[in-house]
């Protein structure tokens, strides 16, 4: 199995229960999660070897962060500790047509004042065959970009194969902030993965005539900015989740990537997720499932249909990870999304 890295931050998780608001909830459940501790999660599940590289608070809440992701058999050796704080995020599921709510309480979060000097980049990636980040990160600080930064030029030292899920989070920083630090790092990507609003907010890049509100996707307009990108980046791959959404409890889901070594554009299987149970951590099951089918060898359609396939399944999971098996995820693919009960 292959050795896949992560880094970025997890954090506490405080979500009220049965889809109440805000001011209705009296108890908050409690989940730990995060872009790509989440992609983490996923490839350990399927049997890769996944380590997770983060900083958290030498306290005992630091330490609750570290076994959620030991639980789920996530190397953590390299974590390191200090600081002042775990990140927290509160969410606000919501159903029908009305949207779930993030807010967070991240500010000076341990990862976001962790120095290079806290990792031993040389050691992590020893052995290793993928990197993956997030936009997630370098948003967090000025700090978080620059380690950010040093562990793409120590993985790319390394041979590895690196992708980055551009994930904008507009509570986090502005566009043009967005754009200034990440064309930088796309030097160091080979696997770039978003969705509309990533291409556009963090690169530039915007399809023409899609309004995922509606339900109107224009996928020449996919191929068109995909194959820009990789002219200006020179990715290997590009990588789109497409979400249709219907409702928040109701969304269309599929994605499609652009191979430039075959010049060649493909859109996955269209699943109808409905009632979705938690859609957190759904772009991360598809970044994770997706990653999984390249290292396994997969050719590029292969491996976005397993992704694909994955993110559905999370859709129905309560929490940021994905717990599905790879035997769920190839079920799906093979074509029965029946949901009888398996005796």
């Amino acid at each position: 199995m292959a050795k896949v890295v992560t880094m970025g931050e997890i954090m506490l998780r405080l979500s009220t229960p049965n889809n109440e608001k805000y001011i209705q909830a009296d108890e908050f459940d409690i989940n730990y999660g995060g872009g790509e501790a989440n992609v983490a999660v996923s490839l350990a599940n399927y049997g890769h070897d996944a380590e997770f590289v983060t900083k958290v608070p030498a306290n005992p809440i630091g330490e609750c962060a570290v076994a959620a992701l030991r639980k789920y058999n996530v190397e953590t050796k390299h974590i390191a500790r200090g600081g002042e704080r775990l990140g927290i995020y509160f969410l606000e599921t919501g159903a029908a047509m009305r949207p779930s709510n993030v807010t967070y309480d991240r500010a000076h979060s341990s990862i976001s004042t962790a120095e290079v000097s806290d990792f031993d980049f040389d050691a992590i990636f020893e052995g290793a065959d993928w990197f993956h980040f997030t936009g997630i990160t370098p948003a967090v600080s000025d700090a978080a970009a620059e380690l950010t930064e040093a562990a793409l030029k120590a993985a790319k030292a390394h041979g590895v194969t690196v992708s980055c899920d551009l994930n904008f989070r507009k509570k986090l920083w502005s566009s043009e902030k967005a754009q200034k630090v990440m064309s930088n790092l796309m030097q160091y990507v080979d696997v770039c993965i978003g969705n509309e609003e990533d291409a556009d907010k963090v690169l530039g890049f915007k399809p023409e005539n899609t309004d995922v509100t509606s339900g109107e996707l224009n996928l020449a307009g996919y191929e068109s900015i995909f194959k820009q990108m990789v002219a200006k980046f020179g990715f290997k791959y590009v990588i789109s989740s497409l979400r249709v959404s219907h409702s928040a409890s109701d969304n269309g889901w599929s994605a499609c990537i652009y191979s430039a070594a075959d010049d060649e554009f493909y859109h996955s299987r269209e699943y109808r997720i409905t009632p979705i149970v938690d859609r957190v951590g759904g772009g991360d099951s598809f970044a994770g499932g997706t990653i999984c089918g390249f290292v396994d060898g997969k050719d590029f359609k292969s491996a976005l249909e397993f992704g694909v396939a994955a993110s559905a399944l999370k859709h129905t999971i309560p929490g940021d990870f994905n717990l599905v098996t790879r035997e769920e995820v190839e079920t799906l693919v093979g074509g029965d999304g029946s949901g009888r009960v398996q005796r």
